[in-house]
C-alpha cells in the first residue's frame, strides 16, 4: 500500500543517549515514514480512549501493519479515569498478550492517555520503549514532550508517577480539526504559559492574532505549536528532573491542581483550572509589587479572549485550596514554592510571597 507523503517539521529534545524528536506537521498519523526508527520492536500496543480511538486507531493501525503487530487498548475518555485502577487495564493487556521488553506502547489521545499510556511503559517489566500520538492542543503543546508520567490520587494530581522520555512525539496539526471548542480552548491555556513564563515576544504574537487562532488557521496552529515546544524542548533539556528552571512550566499549576482536585477530577478541564491559576498567579505577584495593574489586565485579556475562565468558582473555599496547594510537588522543607512573574516573560519560582499568597485567595474565593 502506498501512502502520501507527510508535511513534516522537526525540532529535538536534546537529553543525551534519551534524545528524540518532535515532528509537527499534517498527515503524520497515517505516514510509515513518521515512526520510522521510534520503534525497535516487532510488536506494538496502542493506547487510546473511547472518543480518540473511533476516529484515529485504524489510521495508526494500518500505517504501522506492515512491518508491526498492533494491538489496541481504549480506555474510558475523562481526567477521572486517570487513576491506578485505569492503569492496571494497561497492565493486564500487556500480560495477557505477553508483551515483551521489546514491545512498545503507542500514547493516541490527550494528556491523560500520554500521562497514563507512559507511566504505564516506564513502569512494565522496568520500563519499555513508547511513543506520544498527541490528539489535543494541550497535549500538543505540553503534556507530550517532556518525559512527565503518571496517574492522579484522590488526595493529589500526578502524585505518583515517573519521568520516562518518549522516544519521538508525532504531533499531526489536523487532528485539531476535530477537537471541540473546550478543548482547543484547554489548550491555549498552556500555550500563552510560554510567553508568560519566559517568551514575551511569543506572548505579544498571540495577543495580536488570538481571533484567528481561535477561527484555527492551519498555519498559526502549526507555528503556535512548533514555537510551544521549542520552548519547552529547551526547558527540558536544561532541568530534566525539575531540578531548577523546568519547575517554571508549572505557573499557574499549583492553583489549578488545588482547583481541579476541589472541584472533583473532569469537572474543569486542566487547561481551564491552569488559567484561573494563571490569573491567581498573576494577582499574587501584582501584590507583591512586581507585576503592574496593566500587565495584569493583559494576561487575563489574552485568557478571556482564548475562552478560558479568569477565576475559580468564588464559592469555593480559600483555606480549603490553600491546604490543596500545600500537597504540591513544589513543596521543599514545609514550604510551598510559587511560580509567580516578574514581568510578562520573566518568571521565577519562590517561596518568598509573604501575606500575598492569603490576599490573593481571599480576593478570589469564600473564607
Amino acid at each position: 500500500m502506498t501512502h502520501p507523503p507527510s508535511e513534516q517539521a522537526g525540532l529535538s529534545v536534546d537529553l543525551g543517549t534519551r534524545s528524540y524528536d518532535i515532528r509537527i506537521g499534517r498527515g503524520l498519523l497515517g505516514d510509515p515514514a513518521a515512526y520510522q526508527g521510534a520503534i525497535r520492536g516487532s510488536r506494538v500496543l496502542v493506547v487510546t480512549n473511547d472518543t480518540v480511538g473511533p476516529l484515529y486507531a485504524q489510521t495508526v493501525t494500518t500505517a504501522l501493519a506492515d512491518e508491526h503487530e498492533v494491538d489496541v487498548l481504549a480506555l474510558p475518555d475523562g481526567e477521572a479515569y486517570k487513576n491506578l485502577s485505569t492503569l492496571n487495564r494497561i497492565y493486564d493487556r500487556l500480560l495477557e498478550a505477553n508483551h515483551g521488553r521489546d514491545s512498545t506502547l503507542i500514547a493516541l489521545g490527550g494528556g491523560v492517555v500520554g500521562d497514563i499510556a507512559g507511566f504505564a511503559a516506564a513502569s512494565y517489566q522496568r520500563g519499555v520503549d513508547f511513543v506520544q500520538l498527541p490528539t489535543t492542543l494541550l497535549a500538543q503543546v505540553d503534556s507530550s514532550v517532556g518525559g512527565k508520567t503518571g496517574v492522579n490520587h484522590a488526595l493529589g494530581k500526578n502524585m505518583i508517577g515517573a519521568f520516562h522520555q518518549p522516544t519521538r512525539v508525532l504531533v499531526d496539526i489536523d487532528v485539531l480539526e476535530t477537537l471541540p471548542p473546550r478543548e482547543f480552548a484547554a489548550g491555549l491555556a498552556e500555550v500563552i504559559k510560554y510567553g508568560l513564563i519566559r517568551d514575551a515576544s511569543f506572548f505579544d504574537w498571540l495577543e495580536a492574532r488570538m481571533d484567528a487562532i481561535n477561527a484555527r488557521d492551519p498555519a498559526l496552529l502549526a507555528e503556535i505549536v512548533r514555537r510551544s515546544c521549542a520552548n519547552k524542548a529547551e526547558v527540558v533539556a536544561a532541568d530534566e528532573r525539575e531540578s531548577g528552571q523546568r519547575a517554571l512550566l508549572n505557573l499557574g499549576h499549583t492553583y489549578g491542581h488545588a482547583l481541579e482536585a476541589e472541584l472533583g477530577y473532569g469537572q474543569w478541564l486542566h487547561g481551564e483550572a491552569v488559567a484561573a491559576g494563571m490569573c491567581m498567579a498573576a494577582d499574587t505577584a501584582r501584590r507583591l509589587g512586581w507585576l503592574d495593574t496593566r500587565d495584569c489586565r493583559r494576561i487575563e485579556t489574552v485568557i478571556a479572549a482564548a475562552h478560558l475562565p479568569i477565576a475559580p468558582p468564588c464559592e469555593l473555599s480559600a483555606s480549603r485550596i490553600h491546604a490543596l496547594m500545600g500537597r504540591d510537588k513544589k513543596v521543599q522543607a514545609g514550604r510551598l514554592r510559587l511560580v509567580l512573574m516578574r514581568s510578562i516573560g520573566d518568571a521565577v519560582v519562590t517561596a518568598d510571597y509573604g501575606d500575598a499568597l492569603d490576599a490573593t485567595l481571599a480576593g478570589y474565593l469564600s473564607g
